[in-house]
C-alpha cells in the first residue's frame, strides 16, 4: 500500500507491507524504497514493514532548505507518529544507516533494535569530506545521471558486477530520476553529519551489523571495530560482496534480517 503525509510542506511517500511487528527500512544515497523490493517479498510474510521515500527520492519531493542527517530522523519519527507506531526495529542501509543511528540517538526508546547494513557511526575523515565536496562540485557540473553512471558500478563486488552486468545497469539507470540538488543535499548532510561511535557504545539495545568482505564504500575493518561497542550485537559478514547486498546476496540477507526481527 503506497501511503503519503505532509511534513514542512515536503510530501512524503512510504509503503506499508504486510503485518505484526512494525520494521522500517531505509534506503541510502541514490536509491529509493524499490532497492529492498526482494526484502520486502520476503519480509512481509512476517512483519509490518514501513517502507519510505526519503526526501528528493522516488515520489518524495525535496526540503526546501540544506537537510541534515538529523532533520531525515526527525522525518522518520513523524511517519511513525503518523502512523501510531511508539517502537520499531530500524534497518539503514548505507546513508540509512547514518540515519537510523541519529534516530537512536534521539529517540532511543522507540527502538527495540536497529541494523546498520553496510553502514558506520564513523564521521567522514577529512579525505572522504573533500572526494564528497568534490562529488557535489561533479553533480553540479554534469548533473545526477552521468555521477551515478560513474559511481554506482564500484558498490558492487567483482562476481556480482561479472555475472550480472544487466543488473548494475538497472540500478544505474534509476538514476534518472534524481535531481542533481537531492544528490547534493545527501552528500552535504553525509559529509556533516557527525560521529555517532557513542550511540553504539552500550547500547543497550541490540544492533545489527552487515558487512561486505569487497565493501568499498563502509570497509570491513571500519565496521568490525564499531561491533564491540553496544551490549548485544549481531554480527553478519559477506563473503565477495560489496555494499548491496540486497542484490548481492538477497537471500543470505532476508534470512539475517529475519534473525534479527524475530531474535
Amino acid at each position: 500500500m503506497q501511503k503519503s503525509f505532509q511534513y514542512q510542506n515536503t510530501s512524503i511517500y512510504y509503503r506499508l507491507e504486510g503485518n505484526g511487528e512494525p520494521v522500517v527500512l531505509l534506503h541510502g544515497f541514490g536509491e529509493d524504497s524499490n532497492i529492498f523490493n526482494h526484502q520486502i517479498d520476503f519480509l512481509k510474510e512476517h512483519c509490518l514493514l514501513i517502507v519510505p521515500d526519503l526526501p528528493g527520492s522516488g515520489q518524495s519531493t525535496l526540503l526546501s532548505h540544506q537537510a541534515s542527517i538529523e532533520d531525515y530522523a526527525r522525518i522518520i519519527h513523524s511517519l511513525l507518529q503518523q502512523e501510531n507506531v511508539s517502537a520499531c526495529t530500524l534497518l539503514g542501509h548505507s546513508m540509512g544507516g547514518y540515519i537510523t543511528l541519529a534516530f537512536a540517538e534521539l529517540l532511543p526508546n522507540m527502538l527495540s533494535g536497529f541494523g546498520l547494513i553496510h553502514s558506520t557511526a564513523f564521521a567522514d575523515n577529512e579525505e572522504k569530506k573533500q572526494a564528497r565536496q568534490k562529488g557535489i562540485e561533479i553533480i553540479e557540473k554534469y548533473g545526477s545521471y552521468p555521477f551515478l553512471k560513474n559511481t554506482t558500478p564500484n558498490l558492487f563486488g567483482k562476481k556480482f558486477k561479472e555475472d550480472h552486468p544487466e543488473k548494475v545497469e538497472a540500478l544505474i539507470e534509476t538514476g534518472k530520476a534524481f535531481s542533481k540538488e537531492a544528490l547534493q543535499q545527501y552528500y552535504f548532510a553525509m559529509m556533516n553529519r557527525p560521529d555517532r561511535t557513542h550511540v553504539l557504545k552500550g547500547s543497550k539495545t541490540p544492533v545489527l551489523f552487515i558487512m561486505g568482505t569487497e565493501d568499498v564504500a563502509a570497509p570491513i575493518n571500519d565496521v568490525l571495530q564499531q561491533t564491540i561497542l553496544p551490549e548485544c550485537s549481531y554480527i553478519h559478514i559477506l563473503d565477495g560482496i560489496g555494499h548491496m547486498s540486497m542484490w548481492e546476496a538477497t537471500d543470505q540477507l532476508n534470512h539475517q534480517l529475519l534473525l534479527f526481527i524475530n531474535r
